[in-house]
């Protein structure tokens, strides 16, 4: 009797024994801080309630990406950090044993995403090249001297008999004769008859220059003025009338002369020659006729 109610004691005993520790084990559970966790930003994930297993890993996954793992252990924590390109909202974390007897949990971690960061551009400086303004040349400004025409009086021609001599003094009179300095034309001949020559000398104009001369409207004459600006050249009318002409001189200036052409009278010494003549063959043709008469008595 006493033996029985030892052994019940025993029993008893050691079913109390047997159901403690069951009746203290935890449930496998993970949790996740700081809550939310930021996208790229770090996340401590802890862990209880596993059974410690030799040669076995806890693996941490976030959406099945894993992001920590840890040794086997009833307990514990590992630090991990949530992936940058994570969105914004509630995902699903998960610590799972490589022995699925050794303990597997999950739970949902809230994920935020930061605001992009602000990034102030900082514009380089403008530096202004300074402005030069090239020299401004003028160019020079020639003056053309002023031209004063001195008109001189007609000159008086008288036709005589005798056929005019070609050797005449220089004319000095111009019709485009400016200041002293500014030049001058001066033609050989005051008259002239057709076909006789005539030759211009000027003064004033510029080195070099073209010289044309030029009457009624046709080109009489071109030469080129020296290195003083003094010219001389044969003037030659193609066809002239009688009368007073202008001969210009054209270099840059003008310069003016006149020329008179006359046609010689020389017909009428030869009529009165003619006169002569016949009057003295009348004159001895009578006086001969005189004498036949006589020798005829």
């Amino acid at each position: 009797m006493r033996s029985l109610g030892l052994l019940v004691a025993m029993m008893a005993g050691v079913t109390v024994l047997v159901a403690t520790p069951a009746a203290a084990q935890q449930p496998p559970s993970v949790t996740a801080a700081p809550q939310p966790a930021t996208a790229g930003g770090p996340v401590t994930i802890s862990w209880g309630g596993f059974v410690t297993c030799r040669a076995v890993s806890i693996i941490f996954t976030l959406d099945g990406t894993q992001i920590a793992t840890a040794g086997s252990a009833s307990s514990g924590s590992v630090g991990a950090t949530v992936p940058a390109g994570t969105t914004a909202g509630s995902h699903k974390l998960e610590a799972r044993s490589t022995n699925t007897k050794c303990g597997n949990a999950g739970t949902a971690l809230r994920v935020i995403v930061p605001p992009p960061p602000v990034t102030t551009t900082t514009k380089p400086p403008v530096t202004v090249p300074p402005v030069t303004n090239p020299p401004v040349t003028n160019p020079p400004v020639t003056t053309r001297p002023p031209v004063v025409t001195t008109t001189t009086p007609p000159t008086t021609t008288t036709t005589t008999d005798t056929p005019s001599s070609s050797s005449q003094p220089p004319s000095s009179s111009t019709d485009a004769l400016t200041n002293p300095g500014d030049g001058v034309l001066v033609l050989d001949k005051e008259n002239i008859q057709p076909g006789d020559d005539l030759t211009a000398t000027g003064t004033g104009c510029p080195k070099g220059a073209n010289v044309t001369l030029k009457s009624l409207g046709q080109d009489v004459g071109k030469t080129t003025a020296d290195e003083n600006g003094t010219f001389r050249s044969p003037v030659k009318f193609a066809s002239i009338e009688p009368g007073r002409h202008k001969v210009r001189a054209e270099c840059g200036i003008v310069l003016v002369g006149n020329v008179d052409v006359t046609l010689s009278s020389s017909s009428g010494g030869t009529t009165s020659t003619l006169v002569v003549l016949l009057f003295f063959l009348l004159v001895g043709a009578a006086m001969l006729r005189r004498q036949f008469s006589g020798l005829r008595r």
